[in-house]
């Protein structure tokens, strides 16, 4: 239900909604166009063409690659790519790629629920859980148009839940998966290998690294220099997009873009010191629930520390976009549904607050990334689980019955 709302939803404030306020362009997510460009090359066979002009990909080719059924048909029928603005007010494109993206954002919505279903939390809950991450998704779907970001949250959202009960091996799969659709869920990978023994790590890393590997490589041979530039400079603008605190210590390349790639290696550095600190204490646990199911408290522990990891995206960037503070609260708002019912309406609430906050258009650090900073801050503060919580929480839902009832 809460995917069907968010579909209608993101297609009436694409299109009905701005033709009834006055205007005459509907307002899409540009940044979809570029990729369905590189899709598109992809169905014709041109692998060299994917990181080239005008596609702006900077995304590992997972990226494209999800969007392979809608650009088969796009080309079948001879649909126009040409990006939207006062030539092209009403790009019919949009009537099947809108659809399309925005439905395959929707996996986060059943990993959380799985999620959520595992951890013991009741149905009215999960409800709320629902429509709370609905409300949010709509920023990076419908808003922006990075179904990347959702599929690559949502496979690590289940390769979480395969680790919690005790799948290894399908949650390295799974990892690897987000990983080539988009890296930054490079930032929680530590937090999944922090509970395993080191005997299971050199596996779980082969399969984690095994398809971008893949992808990347066929990637490169078909166009080395474009393929190198974009994935390693990760070029962003300060002028376009949200300067942050840290935008005069990143390196500066042409056109006013700053490059965040080297950003993004020390916040990846930097959630592996978090997963070194809490690994001896998850590792009790796991190994004490080995060839079982995690307990409750542990997973909604990882789930919060996975949720922190991603965070650093936003706490560390060189260049913020509105939609990057999504992943946190996608993520936060699982383990808040295991706390009791204020702490998940208050959760749920500046989660709604922090996507409609983050489409303000100042490019004040003062007035824009700092507040937004701390909002993350106070929802991390909100959602993080008391020990024990969780797993009483899952013995009060499944009681025994003793040997005289029987």
């Amino acid at each position: 239900m809460a995917s069907i709302g968010l579909l209608l939803v993101g297609m009436f404030t694409t299109t009905l909604g701005p033709t009834w306020t006055g205007k005459a362009e509907w307002a899409l997510p540009y940044d979809l166009w570029g990729t369905l460009i590189a899709t598109v090359r992809l169905v014709h066979g041109n692998v060299g063409g994917l990181y080239t002009q005008p596609t702006g990909l900077v995304s590992l080719p997972g990226a494209a690659i999800i969007l392979l059924p809608c650009a088969a048909v796009i080309a079948a029928a001879g649909l126009s790519l040409q990006i939207p603005g006062p030539h092209n007010l009403h790009p019919p494109v949009w009537l099947l790629a809108g659809p399309y993206e925005i439905a395959l954002c929707c996996v986060t919505l059943f990993a959380a629920d799985a999620l959520a279903e595992q951890l013991g939390v009741t149905k009215w809950k999960r409800g709320l859980l629902a429509v709370a991450s609905a409300v949010a998704l709509w920023n990076v779907s419908a808003r922006w148009g990075h179904p990347e970001d959702a599929v690559a949250v949502g496979l690590l959202l289940y390769a979480v839940l395969a680790l919690g009960r005790s799948r290894t091996a399908l949650a390295g799969w799974l990892a690897g998966a987000a990983v080539c659709v988009q890296p930054l869920v490079l930032l929680a990978l530590p937090m999944l290998l922090a509970p395993l023994p080191w005997r299971r790590m050199p596996a779980f890393l082969v399969r984690s690294a095994l398809p971008s590997a893949v992808l990347l490589g066929v990637a490169a041979l078909a166009n080395w220099h474009a393929t190198y530039t974009s994935v390693t400079s990760q070029p962003n603008s300060p002028v376009i997009n949200h300067p942050t605190a840290w935008t005069s210590l990143a390196p500066h390349l042409s056109n006013t873009n700053v490059a965040a790639g080297p950003a993004r290696l020390a916040t990846i550095v930097l959630a592996c010191c978090c997963a070194l600190a809490v690994r001896r204490r998850w590792l009790a646990q796991a190994e004490t629930a080995e060839g079982g199911s995690w307990p409750p408290s542990l997973l909604a522990d990882v789930l919060w520390w996975a949720a922190l990891a991603l965070a650093l995206r936003s706490f560390f960037e060189p260049v913020m976009v509105s939609y990057y503070p999504w992943p946190v609260l996608a993520v936060a708002l699982i383990p808040a549904a295991t706390l009791r019912w204020i702490r998940l309406v208050a959760a749920s609430v500046l989660a709604g607050g922090l996507t409609a906050a983050a489409q303000g258009s100042s490019h004040s650090v003062w007035v824009w990334w700092v507040p937004l900073v701390i909002g993350l801050a106070g929802m991390l503060a909100l959602s993080r689980p008391r020990v024990g919580h969780a797993a009483d929480r899952s013995t009060e839902l499944t009681p025994t019955a003793s040997p005289e009832t029987v």
